[in-house]
């Protein structure tokens, strides 16, 4: 994220997830996230439209920076798991991919 401070990152939003719940995918146009576990753990899936990756996030030193256009799902969560999310920009649904066949098909032109 090109980000000098704390200061400059957009929404910070912070959520107790129960555990084995599961968030919908979605990817954002222009948006950058980091996703911290700062309880707990969970599974971020990201995928580029041609590889699928699953990160365990379980440190709450460590965070997972996604990149704009990346389709992201979050699972597994286990009990009591806090997830964090670091965001350059503020909420806009027009940023959104909500629909993974629209997504892939965004990757193509």
């Amino acid at each position: 994220m090109p980000t000098t401070s704390a200061r400059s990152v957009a929404g910070v939003r912070a959520r107790s997830v129960p555990g084995g719940a599961a968030r919908a995918g979605h990817a954002h146009k222009a948006l950058q996230q980091v996703l911290v576990a700062m309880s707990g753990s969970f599974d971020v899936i990201l995928d580029d439209g041609r590889e699928r990756r699953v990160f365990q996030l379980n440190r709450s030193y460590l965070g997972l920076f996604i990149p704009p256009m990346i389709w992201r799902e979050i699972g597994n969560f286990s009990s009591g798991a806090v997830c964090m999310a670091l965001a350059s920009d503020f909420y806009d649904e027009s940023d959104y991919y909500r629909d993974y066949a629209a997504f892939a098909a965004s990757l193509v032109k």
